[in-house]
């Protein structure tokens, strides 16, 4: 099932989440879910609060990103293409390796793409979703998008690592998101203050 994703301006995105119980009777369904709705919306990640879930979990495919950007051979993006986990109650034990900067996006954020800086590397411990405890490496391409969806968990967005002047510049456009301003492709959902 194809589900909305939360829209920038809801405080759900900015909670940190709490870990997946043992006893979270859903997960195989949600985690299905989750995939069509990141393919729906041509995205490579989608963490679980952008779908209203508070709980420590995110998807990856690095495929639809090797198709858009494969046209140049770049060592960042090595089996990228067969990048394709899920991750229950990630740690990233550790980072390391130079700052790179790259534009990033968010579903959560439509239609605004900026430079972020992230170490190149990391070691990432979580389980899969069969509950397989997993210890593994990652850089390029692959450590910067576990990076983006690890802070989604953390109540992080990609506009929170923006230097203090490009977090000025760009206030109307998310203004606009967070009124309800965009058109996408796939549904928003957007936060309504009650009165």
């Amino acid at each position: 099932m194809i589900l909305p994703i939360i829209a920038y301006g809801d405080p759900q995105l900015k909670k940190p989440s709490e870990e997946v119980s043992s006893d979270f009777t859903q997960l195989k369904e949600l985690i299905a879910d989750m995939f069509e709705t990141m393919y729906h919306a041509k995205g490579v990640g989608l963490a679980a609060p952008q779908i209203g879930q508070n709980i420590r979990l995110f998807i990856v495919d690095g495929a639809p990103f090797a198709d858009e950007e494969g046209e140049e051979p770049d060592p960042k993006a090595e089996g990228i293409a067969e990048f394709k986990k899920v991750f229950v109650n990630p740690v990233i034990e550790e980072e390391s390796g130079d700052y790179w900067t790259f534009q990033e996006g968010c579903l959560s954020i439509p239609n605004l793409r900026e430079n972020v800086s992230r170490q190149e590397s990391l070691v990432i411990s979580y389980q899969d979703e069969n509950g397989v405890p997993k210890k593994e490496s990652y850089s390029g391409y692959a450590a910067r998008i576990i990076q983006h969806e690890y802070d989604h968990l953390e109540g992080v967005l990609f506009t929170d690592r923006l230097n203090p002047l490009k977090k000025k510049l760009i206030q109307k456009k998310l203004k606009d998101i967070a009124a309800g301003g965009m058109n996408t492709s796939y549904k928003l959902k957007y936060y309504t203050l009650k009165r």
